[in-house]
């Protein structure tokens, strides 16, 4: 793809220590608006992906609801087992002294979204499996509002907003509970600096939140689970990101996930499914106390996306009518983008300017 409108390209990633053996190959690459770039995988790794996908050629795919063949639960947020229960959304800091994240491992779906300055926050969703700590936990935008309307009227928890903000959280159509709403919910980690130490207990949060919708009452979470389609490019590692903040995806096979690092550092963290999701992102009325303005992130409507999972990227297009609709994501032709069973991460990355590839 083109490279014009290029607000700074990431070098040449490093080659995975497992393909040291290969001869050496200078990959190629793409290059987006919004930081996106990829790292193809040589000959070898390409011919044994292919052999798996062409395997895969004929399978059903399978668009899950709420039960399997055996009649258990399996959740519309992950496409795994387990057993219902509220949505919670917590909004995460993802400074570097917010890291290393803990509770972030065991949500169903992570949303990273661009705030002031090209830093980035997190929202981390989940529904049924909760841990016993998540953190650390910031505060609110105004784009998380549109966001979490797909999950009808869920708990969100935060450290608070601007004072502007508040009553627009106040009239919307959640469960929103910071600290001074939920007390018993919230501690300060000592170890940590403020404001990069506070912390949630999931299940006292949704205790103070009875009202907050069953995951299994949501209309339509648009996910679709299956086997991964034909085609797909090989790809060993996606970089992604805004103007000060970066996140690289790297297939792990003997994990069959991603995995995540940030700022070039690292993590637990891994995905069984990544979409990169091109949305339009305008300034908001709000802002920081530096001067800084809010983005805001537009999550209704529909666009262009790159999905990765199975150690592929594939093309694919999004689309949501209405703030209540879940994101469907769908292949070119417009069947159901059938994501894998596990964690899923959408990067919310602003849209190219039009004529620019």
């Amino acid at each position: 793809m083109g490279t014009a409108g290029v607000p700074r390209v990431v070098g040449h990633a490093p080659a995975d220590p497992r393909t040291r053996s290969r001869p050496p190959r200078r990959p190629r690459r793409r290059r987006y608006r919004g930081r996106v770039t990829t790292k193809r995988v040589g000959r070898a790794a390409v011919a044994a992906l292919a052999a798996g996908v062409l395997s895969l050629v004929g399978c059903q795919v399978e668009n899950r609801e709420d039960r399997d063949a055996d009649g258990a639960y399996v959740s519309p947020l992950d496409g795994l087992p387990g057993e219902p229960g509220q949505v919670l959304a917590v909004k995460i800091d993802n400074a570097a002294p917010a890291r290393p994240h803990t509770g972030v491992d065991a949500a169903q779906i992570v949303y990273v979204e661009e705030v002031e300055a090209g830093l980035s926050r997190l929202v981390a969703v989940y529904a049924g499996r909760l841990p016993d700590r998540v953190g650390p936990v910031r505060s609110a935008r105004e784009s998380d509002l549109e966001l979490l309307r797909q999950f009808d009227e869920p708990a969100l928890a935060f450290s608070g907003a601007q004072g502007a903000l508040l009553p627009l959280i106040d009239e919307a159509p959640l469960h929103a509970r910071p600290p001074e709403a939920a007390p018993d919910a919230y501690t300060r980690a000592p170890e940590r600096a403020a404001p990069h130490n506070l912390y949630l207990d999931p299940a006292a949060l949704l205790a103070s939140a009875p009202e907050a919708t069953e995951v299994d009452e949501v209309a339509d979470v648009g996910h679709t689970f299956g086997d991964a389609p034909d085609g797909g490019t090989p790809v060993e590692r996606v970089e992604a990101g805004y103007g000060n903040a970066s996140f690289t995806f790297r297939w792990d096979g003997n994990a069959d996930a991603w995995a995540v690092a940030m700022d070039g550092e690292e993590t637990e963290l891994s995905a069984a499914t990544v979409v990169l999701q091109r949305v339009t992102v305008r300034p908001s009325e709000f802002g920081d106390g530096g001067g800084a303005v809010t983005p805001y992130t537009e999550t209704v409507g529909s666009g262009t996306a790159t999905v990765l999972r199975n150690g592929r990227e594939w093309p694919a297009e999004w689309r949501r009518p209405d703030e209540r609709r879940g994101t469907a994501f769908e292949t070119t032709d417009g069947e159901p983008f059938p994501l894998a069973p596990g964690q899923l991460w959408v990067v919310l990355l602003p849209e190219r300017p039009e004529g620019e590839q």
